[in-house]
């Protein structure tokens, strides 16, 4: 039997620890709660929205608004309002920070697009382990003797440094601030023993970094501090930004992220190092009719006929099908064209527009200019 009602995120860790299912409302319908995890205390953002709407998290926390997830210290720190994705349509607000220390708490989510409504915003849910995996073979790189540069676009420096403090000290990362001062540096200078390595932290604001501000960084840690790191890690890369497309760019999300990677990739090869990331790999299926046609190397094809290792046309030229998802019953809408041209979609299917990325559910409207081949 299931109970529909609203409740506190900290109530959820109650309920998953007495043996319930949880499912959280999200811009994907119900999705299965994996797990709650308790973050500790941090600085306090506030977003305010205009319909009255306010969250409390902390400066990490995402949000997605019509231009792409950000962060609530990069919204803080651009002093200007954003349009929110809200269950109830778009609304705009803007984010504040407050000088208090409060406990963050987040849960993750069973679905592939990682995000769920708080105060009936879209946010994006914690990681399944991308930043504590790569902070741990960071340090265990930097146990072995080698130079390291960890690159944040998602957490602050102060958390990073945190986490590769745990890792080396090998103590939980709740004990980090109640080690005693003396047990500290008996560690600290024992692992100075073991390690001639640099480790260096640099943080940038969400999807404003892109490979030329990382070539200018590894220049400038060479010119002032003879910093050459031996490899590089980079949290994460679809959070990155394209040096070759800017924001807004009629461009679709796996586009973006191809052209992300290889300018990484073009980077590692012009500094001999080798750069590690995180990506998530893969998007829901956002739903078309079944009749839905798909030009394919073989001809015009329904998309429920498709099928994996088949090559479909994109914008940018053929490309192979890697996954195809199982068909689902959802709510239909059809679309049509000043020229005639229908699509049958569900209201979460997104479509490249001039303001970026964006579905019925989430903004689109008739007027706006669709890209059609």
């Amino acid at each position: 039997m299931w109970i529909e009602k609203e409740i506190s995120i900290a109530e959820i860790e109650t309920l998953l620890s007495n043996g319930y299912e949880v499912e959280v409302d999200s811009p994907d319908g119900y999705v299965p709660v994996n797990f709650f995890i308790n973050k500790g205390m941090y600085e306090e953002y506030q977003l305010n929205l205009n319909n009255g709407v306010k969250i409390k998290c902390n400066e990490s926390h995402l949000f997605e608004t019509t231009e792409s997830w950000v962060s609530a210290k990069q919204i803080e720190q651009s002093k200007s309002t954003y349009k929110f994705i809200t269950n109830d349509g778009i609304e705009i607000g803007r984010v504040y920070k407050n000088n208090n220390q409060i406990p963050i708490v987040d849960i993750n989510v069973n679905h592939p697009n990682h995000r769920y409504y708080t105060n009936g915003v879209s946010s994006h849910n914690t990681g399944v382990g991308k930043s504590l995996f790569m902070c741990h073979v960071a340090a265990s790189v930097l146990l072995q003797g080698r130079n390291v540069l960890y690159i944040t676009l998602e957490m602050a420096e102060e958390r990073i440094a945190e986490r590769i403090d745990a890792n080396l000290l090998n103590i939980p990362i709740q004990q980090l601030n109640e080690l005693p001062k003396q047990m500290f540096e008996t560690k600290v200078n024992s692992l100075a023993k073991k390690t001639q390595g640099t480790f260096i932290i640099k943080e940038y604001p969400t999807a404003s970094a892109h490979s030329g501000h990382f070539k200018a960084l590894l220049n400038e840690l060479a010119l002032k501090k003879s910093f050459r790191p031996h490899i590089i890690f980079i949290d994460y890369l679809n959070i990155c930004a394209s040096s070759r497309f800017k924001g807004g760019s009629n461009i679709n999300s796996y586009t973006l992220v191809k052209s992300i990677a290889e300018e990484l990739r073009g980077l590692a090869v012009e500094f001999n190092v080798p750069i590690v990331s995180a990506t998530q790999t893969t998007r829901s299926g956002f739903c078309l009719d079944l009749k839905t046609q798909v030009q394919t190397l073989q001809g015009l094809k329904d998309i429920s006929n498709i099928q994996v290792g088949d090559f479909v046309l994109s914008n940018t030229g053929y490309n192979e099908v890697m996954n195809v998802f199982p068909k689902t019953k959802k709510k239909s809408y059809r679309i049509t064209l000043e020229d005639g041209k229908e699509i049958i979609c569900s209201e979460e299917h997104l479509f490249p527009t001039e303001n970026g990325e964006l579905n019925i559910k989430g903004g689109l409207e008739g007027g706006m200019c669709l890209y059609v081949k």
